[in-house]
């Protein structure tokens, strides 16, 4: 069958300009309405048009910053070698980058798929922790576009991937990787890793989301094999419209550190961004600098071989036609539609109410 492995993300403008900024976050505000109270359709496209213009300039000034967004050519590269790492195993299929925010849009990729003859379809969220504003919500976005298409194809989606092996060493040799260079030891007193985390709405971890647990699950076997007892957790929260987030903010946990030097992991991301070239390089390290810590922080491993392993693990037994269950995969419990597959549903975490996503 000729195969399409779709490759989502959430994307960032590439330019550091309004025409590119506000639209982009029309988008982000306008699919996470339902955080705030109901409201009509033209409602919430005005509240979305007032969050993006009040966000953009401080977004523009991070982008200016830090020389413009990397993430988008990142993407690229990491979707290349999935295609590659496929190929070497036998399998030539077509992988496509598609992107909730920017362009090339999820939908758009999708119908370019339709008319080139696709006859199976594999989304395959490229966030490391399933949130639901993001694998989710991506997930929805590609099946939506589908059903809209009246598209008569195979599909499968591969969710929640946070606990592969090799996935979770790729994040503790780079660990380790930048304490050693920095002539660190993780497991002295005097060094504190410190896992920070994209935030999420506590609404959605309410209404079902897991996303805290998977946070706090990765966190915790990442130490381990690194051979860390102690290690401090925060979160970077964008509380923009007045609601509950993930606690505790890093500026809040930071000041709770009890060391000389911190070793910041940011363990949310597979790509260097604004959130992590700004939020964390600029002004968290400013932070944590003004409270006497030496700041060290680790990039984001996208480049490394392994996790085009990691990918193209999660694809091939769809590409082959295996069992999920036999590639070691359960109905994803985070977003419950046919074909919605995932790890993270093979292993017992704390009951929550029956997820209702975001999108879809």
């Amino acid at each position: 069958m000729r195969t399409a492995v779709l490759y989502l993300g959430f994307g960032e403008p590439e330019e550091p300009t309004p025409d590119a900024v506000i639209p982009f976050l029309e988008r982000i505000f306008a699919q996470n309405a339902p955080l705030e109270a109901p409201a009509t359709a033209d409602e919430r496209a005005r509240r979305a048009r007032e969050l993006a213009e009040r966000r953009a300039p401080g977004l523009i000034e991070d982008y200016e910053r830090i020389g413009g967004s990397p993430l988008g050519a990142q993407a690229r590269g990491q979707a290349d070698a999935l295609r590659r790492r496929l190929a070497e195993r036998g399998h030539v299929v077509d992988v496509r980058v598609a992107m909730q925010y920017v362009d090339p849009l999820i939908p758009d990729v999708v119908a370019g798929l339709q008319e080139g003859g696709i006859e199976r379809l594999i989304g395959l969220p490229v966030y490391p922790l399933c949130g639901w504003s993001t694998n989710v919500a991506a997930l929805a976005e590609m099946r939506e576009a589908v059903e809209a298409l009246g598209w008569d194809v195979e599909v499968h989606e591969v969710n929640g991937w946070h606990s592969h092996p090799v996935y979770v060493q790729v994040w503790a040799d780079a660990i380790e990787r930048t304490a050693s260079e920095d002539g660190l030891d993780l497991r002295a007193p005097d060094t504190e890793l410190y896992f920070s985390a994209h935030g999420t709405p506590i609404k959605y971890l309410e209404a079902g989301s897991r996303y805290d647990l998977y946070v706090e699950e990765f966190c915790r076997e990442t130490a381990r094999r690194l051979g860390v007892d102690s290690y401090a957790l925060g979160y970077q929260n964008h509380a923009n419209r007045g609601v509950r987030w993930t606690q505790p903010d890093n500026e809040e946990r930071i000041r709770e550190v009890a060391a000389n030097h911190v070793v910041v992991a940011p363990i949310s991301f597979m790509h260097e961004q604004s959130e992590t070239l700004a939020e964390l390089d600029i002004d968290f390290r400013e932070e944590a600098e003004g409270l006497g810590l030496a700041f060290h922080r680790v990039p984001v491993p996208n480049s490394d071989p392994r996790f085009a392993d990691v990918l193209a693990d999660l694809v091939v037994p769809f590409i082959e036609g295996r069992g999920a269950a036999e590639a070691g995969f359960a109905p994803c419990l985070c977003r419950r539609a046919p074909g919605a597959v995932c790890l993270n549903a093979t292993r017992a975490f704390p009951r929550r109410a029956a997820p209702a996503p975001v999108a879809g």
